[in-house]
């Protein structure tokens, strides 16, 4: 399993909510296998994603449709506060 971390501010959750919504086809076609979006309990203007997929060639081409076509895009990304931060993760769980 491979992750895409995501980190960013925005200036309303439920805006940048929405517009996440309308990009679930986008992760589906792109493999994402699974996602989970958290905030702070202590800043609920930051926003943490984590998109799940089978290789790291699929988390790599859609940070990079991300990049390019989503977040430089002001009308695909409203309510995006700043650069977002990625990180590409393998899951290296060890079983006790």
């Amino acid at each position: 399993m491979v992750t895409l971390h995501i980190e960013h501010s925005v200036s309303d959750f439920d805006t940048w909510r929405t517009a996440f919504a309308r990009f679930a086809d986008a992760r589906r076609q792109a493999g994402v296998l699974g996602h989970v979006v958290r905030r702070p309990v202590d800043d609920q203007r930051h926003v943490s994603i984590d998109l799940d997929f089978a290789e790291v060639e699929q988390a790599v081409a859609f940070e990079r449709f991300l990049r390019s076509h989503v977040w430089a895009d002001p009308a695909r990304s409203p309510a995006l506060r700043g650069t977002p931060t990625t990180s590409i993760l393998r899951d290296e769980t060890v079983e006790p």
